[in-house]
Parts: structure tokens; sequence; C-alpha cells
């Protein structure tokens, strides 16, 4: 037999090439897992291994190191340092049965307006920030043309249920706890833009079954619940029942849900 006949006669091993392919590339991998590599750090928002900057504008890893920083209390507290919001840590509490926060926070205030300071959970506050800056503020740029100067809430932490519209009685059935019970939730009523023009649920959100045409303001609800959905884990507006029918809830910690 010839020698090109008898080299093409003999089975490709697949395996062996693969196990060429890879390991080079698993040695690289690792040798950044244990930092003896390292990715200068003007590359860091495209680094999957460098904290969140929660002020650089997002990108692919974007919600993988935000789910990583909500995580650990050491992450999120690093990154909520760096959003410019005044919060103080406040001490780790039970307050009833499946109620309480732990490393929680007191946002008194934010670049918005807030009202009321809000108790609200690290990972809750990281992502309300960042909510702020990448999807409300375009948002309203983009359709009103100017910022949104406060928000207009109806609250943050309780011990309470889940509000099905069928009271929320905090001694019963703790394991349908909400989860502003945990400080993991806000309800957003509506919002005050910079010329003091109010943008609210109740009169301006468009269910998705409306019939009319869209308002502006619809529209600017859309963007809004829309980019709650990248930062939050949980938003529920007025097309999820009637119990939210003039607000947004805005959560952490649960399952992912958009409604």
């Amino acid at each position: 037999m010839s020698e090109p006949a008898r080299l093409a006669s003999r089975p490709f091993r697949w395996g062996r090439w693969l196990l060429l392919l890879w390991t080079p590339l698993l040695a690289i991998v690792y040798a950044f897992w244990i930092g003896v590599l390292t990715i200068p750090e003007r590359y860091n928002p495209y680094n999957p291994w460098a904290p969140l900057e929660p002020l650089a504008s997002p990108n692919a890893l974007t919600s993988y190191k935000l789910a990583r920083a909500r995580g650990s209390p050491a992450l999120c507290n690093q990154a909520l340092a760096q959003t410019g919001m005044d919060v103080e840590a406040v001490p780790d509490r039970v307050t009833g049965p499946s109620c309480g926060f732990e490393n929680a926070v007191r946002v008194r205030q934010a670049n918005i307006t807030l009202g009321m300071p809000l108790t609200l959970s690290c990972p809750m506050a990281l992502s309300l920030a960042m909510w702020e800056r990448h999807a409300l503020q375009p948002a309203a740029t983009r359709h009103f043309g100017e910022p949104v100067a406060g928000l207009e809430h109806l609250g943050s932490y309780a011990c309470r249920n889940v509000n099905t519209g069928e009271g929320t009685a905090p001694q019963a059935r703790p394991a349908h706890r909400s989860r502003h019970a945990t400080a993991n939730a806000l309800d957003l009523a509506g919002l005050k833009l910079a010329s003091g023009r109010r943008i609210t649920v109740l009169r301006d959100f468009q269910r998705a079954d409306a019939s009319a045409p869209a308002t502006p303001e619809a529209s600017f609800w859309k963007d809004v619940h829309a980019g709650a959905c990248h930062y939050f884990q949980g938003v529920l507006g007025p097309d999820y029942n009637a119990a939210h029918r003039d607000h947004l809830h805005l959560e952490t910690g649960g399952f992912r849900m958009c409604r």
C-alpha cells in the first residue's frame, strides 16, 4: 500500500485533536483565575473576573457581574460605594416570622430625590442605582428631553405578605412573604421630571391590551418597565394584576419575572 493510501485509511482520532486544542486554552483560563496572568485595568468592563463597575456603560458581562455582586456582601458593598448614593449601613435585624434584613442600608440620598429615606438590601440599592443611571434617565431624555429629578414611591421594607389584593396581614402564612419583608423590594408609583412635571403609573401607564394609541407617557413607562427587567430580578406592573394598577413593583432576591 502506498504511503498516501496508508495515511488515508488511518482512523481520525478526534479525542487527541480536541485535547491538543483545549489544553492550552484551559491552561490560560486557569492562569487568569489564580492571578498568574492579569488583564489590564482599562479592560475591566470586558474582564469577567473584574468586579462590577456600576457607572460603566453596560455590556454583555454586566448582568453576570451584577448577579455576582448581589450574591456577595463584600462585592455588593464595594460596588454600591461607587454609585454616588448617600447610604449608611443598618444593623441586621429580625422583625417577625420570615421578616427582617441582612446587609441592608438606609438610602438617605441618591442622584435623584427619594422623599423619605429608604431601607433597602445592598443588592436592591445597587440595582436601583444602576437602573436609574442606565435605563430610567436615558428613557426620560429620549421621551421628554429632560431628566428625572425624583421618585414617588409607596415604600420599601415592610413585614407583609405578597400583595394579591386579598389582604396582607403580617401574621398570616409567612411562607408567602413579599420581598418587601426582607428589604428587597420597592414600589414605584410615579416620577417627577426636572421641570416639575409628574408622570404616574396610575394615570399614564397603558396596559398591553389597550386599544388606544400609545401616548408619550405610556411609551416612556414601557421603556422604564423594560429597562427595570435588566437590573432587577422581578418587575411587576399593571399588566400583572389589579393590585399593581398604580405602581411598578421592583425586587431582587426572588425568581426572575418581568410582567
